[in-house]
């Protein structure tokens, strides 16, 4: 199979993006969702290795998948232009302490890391159908989550199940990150997650006597 590389058909330049493009990409990432998952299933499957492999959206099924998505990751070295640029957008104080990467995962890299990213989504959904939902941060649009198609529940934090994979693929690179996808599941399962935990009670000031 020759895999079909995500087109998603915005920029992505979230904080720059109207609400009504915001809406639109929100509509379209959940329309291409079940699409999404059956490519990756095709993809998975014709690796050697990973021919049993099945998208049942169960917590099982990630038990192999990070292990698969690390064989998968590709990189690109980047280009001057894009290094000066890059180097230009840092902010002073970080300048020392946070180089620019010489290398950028290929576009095929981030397509099977949104794809992953998705299943992963739809895992905790199938799992926590009454407490878990698809939202989309619209709250600040300085947030690193403005604008992504998020997974929301009843606790003060929301997961994003794309942008966790994709920098899971770059530590793949970095060598610094690990392979267990059911960990990660397992972590944000738990009780104490913040998917799940309330924000704490605002105190009510008594009124002086």
């Amino acid at each position: 199979m020759t895999y079909p590389i995500i087109q998603p058909p915005f920029t992505l330049d979230f904080p720059r993006m109207s609400k009504r493009e915001l809406a639109e990409y929100r509509e379209w990432f959940l329309d291409i969702l079940p699409e999404r998952i059956r490519i990756l299933e095709v993809i998975v499957r014709t690796t050697p290795g990973f021919e049993r492999w099945h998208a049942d959206e169960t917590p099982e099924s990630l038990d192999t998948l990070g292990e698969w998505l690390a064989s998968q990751v590709e990189t690109r070295a980047r280009a001057p232009e894009e290094l000066a640029k890059l180097r230009e957008e840092t902010p002073h104080q970080f300048k020392d302490i946070l180089p620019v990467e010489q290398w950028e995962l290929t576009n095929r890299t981030y397509s099977l890391a949104m794809d992953c990213g998705m299943y992963l989504g739809q895992v905790m959904l199938r799992t926590h159908s009454e407490r878990l939902q698809w939202g989309q941060d619209l709250r600040d649009r300085r947030s690193m989550d403005y604008g992504q198609v998020l997974i929301v529940g009843t606790g003060v934090v929301s997961m994003d199940t794309v942008g966790f994979l994709v920098s899971m693929a770059q530590n793949f690179v970095r060598k610094t990150g690990k392979r267990d996808l059911r960990a990660v599941y397992d972590i944000w399962s738990g009780p104490e997650s913040g998917l799940f935990v309330p924000p704490p009670a605002k105190k009510v000031r008594k009124p002086r006597s």
